[in-house]
Protein backbone atom coordinates (compact mmCIF):
# COMPACT_ATOMS: atom_id res chain seq x y z
CA UNK A 1 0.00 0.00 0.00
CA UNK A 2 1.79 3.54 -0.96
CA UNK A 3 1.78 6.40 1.33
CA UNK A 4 -0.74 7.86 -0.36
CA UNK A 5 -3.28 5.23 -0.17
CA UNK A 6 -2.72 5.00 3.44
CA UNK A 7 -2.72 9.18 4.55
CA UNK A 8 -6.14 8.56 2.45
CA UNK A 9 -7.40 5.68 4.86
CA UNK A 10 -5.96 7.47 7.35
CA UNK A 11 -7.85 10.80 7.21
CA UNK A 12 -11.54 8.93 6.27
CA UNK A 13 -11.20 6.76 9.42
CA UNK A 14 -10.33 9.22 11.67
CA UNK A 15 -13.40 11.51 10.05
CA UNK A 16 -15.68 8.40 10.30
CA UNK A 17 -15.09 8.16 13.99
CA UNK A 18 -15.19 11.53 14.21
CA UNK A 19 -18.91 12.11 12.42
CA UNK A 20 -20.66 9.04 14.21
CA UNK A 21 -19.18 10.56 17.66
CA UNK A 22 -20.73 13.59 16.52
CA UNK A 23 -24.02 12.18 15.53
CA UNK A 24 -24.86 9.45 18.16
CA UNK A 25 -23.56 11.78 21.18
CA UNK A 26 -22.41 15.44 20.21
CA UNK A 27 -25.38 16.78 18.20
CA UNK A 28 -28.70 15.50 19.99
CA UNK A 29 -26.52 16.86 22.98
CA UNK A 30 -27.32 20.30 21.58
CA UNK A 31 -30.57 20.14 23.17
CA UNK A 32 -29.22 20.18 26.86
CA UNK A 33 -26.79 22.69 26.60
CA UNK A 34 -29.83 25.08 27.88
CA UNK A 35 -31.05 28.53 26.02
CA UNK A 36 -28.89 30.77 28.32
CA UNK A 37 -25.60 28.99 27.41
CA UNK A 38 -26.67 27.55 24.05
CA UNK A 39 -25.21 31.09 21.80
CA UNK A 40 -22.02 30.62 23.30
CA UNK A 41 -21.75 27.21 23.14
CA UNK A 42 -22.20 26.95 19.85
CA UNK A 43 -19.85 29.74 18.85
CA UNK A 44 -16.77 28.00 20.61
CA UNK A 45 -18.46 24.42 19.27
CA UNK A 46 -18.25 25.97 15.52
CA UNK A 47 -14.27 27.37 16.29
CA UNK A 48 -13.32 24.71 17.90
CA UNK A 49 -14.71 21.79 15.52
CA UNK A 50 -13.35 23.58 12.65
CA UNK A 51 -9.54 22.94 13.81
CA UNK A 52 -10.13 19.09 14.21
CA UNK A 53 -12.27 18.53 11.08
CA UNK A 54 -10.47 20.57 8.77
CA UNK A 55 -7.47 19.46 8.44
CA UNK A 56 -8.58 15.87 7.82
CA UNK A 57 -11.12 16.87 5.64
CA UNK A 58 -8.71 19.24 3.33
CA UNK A 59 -6.16 16.07 3.40
CA UNK A 60 -9.19 13.70 2.17
CA UNK A 61 -9.69 16.52 -0.53
CA UNK A 62 -6.37 16.44 -1.68
CA UNK A 63 -5.96 12.82 -1.67
CA UNK A 64 -8.71 11.73 -2.90
CA UNK A 65 -7.88 13.81 -6.63
CA UNK A 66 -4.72 12.59 -6.28
CA UNK A 67 -6.02 9.18 -6.16
CA UNK A 68 -8.34 10.06 -8.87
CA UNK A 69 -4.95 10.79 -11.14
CA UNK A 70 -2.69 8.22 -10.31
CA UNK A 71 -5.79 5.26 -9.65
CA UNK A 72 -4.39 2.84 -12.00
CA UNK A 73 -1.86 2.49 -9.21
CA UNK A 74 -3.80 2.93 -5.88
CA UNK A 75 -7.59 1.74 -6.62
CA UNK A 76 -9.36 0.80 -9.79
CA UNK A 77 -10.46 3.92 -11.59
CA UNK A 78 -14.32 2.87 -10.68
CA UNK A 79 -13.35 2.72 -7.00
CA UNK A 80 -11.55 6.08 -7.12
CA UNK A 81 -14.73 7.62 -8.50
CA UNK A 82 -16.83 6.27 -6.08
CA UNK A 83 -14.61 7.23 -3.37
CA UNK A 84 -14.25 10.79 -4.81
CA UNK A 85 -18.44 11.24 -5.70
CA UNK A 86 -19.22 9.80 -2.09
CA UNK A 87 -16.61 12.58 -0.72
CA UNK A 88 -18.37 15.21 -3.39
CA UNK A 89 -21.40 14.26 -1.22
CA UNK A 90 -20.03 15.21 1.87
CA UNK A 91 -18.62 18.53 1.29
CA UNK A 92 -22.05 19.53 -0.22
CA UNK A 93 -24.07 18.15 2.70
CA UNK A 94 -21.82 20.55 4.84
CA UNK A 95 -22.33 23.63 2.78
CA UNK A 96 -25.51 23.00 1.57
CA UNK A 97 -27.24 21.44 5.22
CA UNK A 98 -24.85 21.62 8.21
CA UNK A 99 -23.26 25.19 7.73
CA UNK A 100 -26.09 26.78 7.46
CA UNK A 101 -27.55 25.13 9.95
CA UNK A 102 -25.00 25.87 12.79
CA UNK A 103 -25.33 29.29 11.66
CA UNK A 104 -28.65 29.62 12.29
CA UNK A 105 -27.68 28.04 15.73
CA UNK A 106 -25.21 30.68 16.57
CA UNK A 107 -28.16 33.11 17.10
CA UNK A 108 -29.70 30.26 20.23
CA UNK A 109 -31.22 26.89 20.16
CA UNK A 110 -33.69 26.43 17.51
CA UNK A 111 -35.58 23.53 17.59
CA UNK A 112 -35.85 23.33 13.91
CA UNK A 113 -32.72 23.71 12.86
CA UNK A 114 -31.36 21.50 15.59
CA UNK A 115 -33.59 19.27 14.09
CA UNK A 116 -32.22 19.26 10.82
CA UNK A 117 -28.73 19.66 11.70
CA UNK A 118 -28.77 16.34 13.35
CA UNK A 119 -31.45 14.60 10.62
CA UNK A 120 -28.95 16.01 7.55
CA UNK A 121 -25.70 15.02 9.03
CA UNK A 122 -27.03 11.36 8.24
CA UNK A 123 -25.80 11.78 4.89
CA UNK A 124 -22.29 12.76 5.98
CA UNK A 125 -22.38 9.82 8.53
CA UNK A 126 -23.62 7.03 5.37
CA UNK A 127 -21.25 8.82 2.86
CA UNK A 128 -18.12 8.58 5.57
CA UNK A 129 -18.88 5.12 6.51
CA UNK A 130 -19.27 4.15 3.06
CA UNK A 131 -15.96 5.69 2.19
CA UNK A 132 -14.63 3.48 4.83
CA UNK A 133 -15.61 0.22 3.97
CA UNK A 134 -14.88 1.07 0.30
CA UNK A 135 -11.07 1.76 1.11
CA UNK A 136 -10.59 -1.32 3.70
CA UNK A 137 -12.37 -3.85 0.99
CA UNK A 138 -10.11 -1.96 -1.63
CA UNK A 139 -6.58 -2.45 0.87
CA UNK A 140 -7.42 -5.62 2.21
CA UNK A 141 -8.12 -7.58 -1.11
Amino acid sequence: MSVLLLVHLAATLFMTGVIWFVQVVHYPLFADVGDEAFRGYQQRHVRRTGWVVGPPMLLEAATATALLVESAAELPFALAVVNGGLLGVIWLSTWLSQVPQHNRLLDGFLPEAHSKLVAGNWVRTVAWSARSLLLLTAVTS
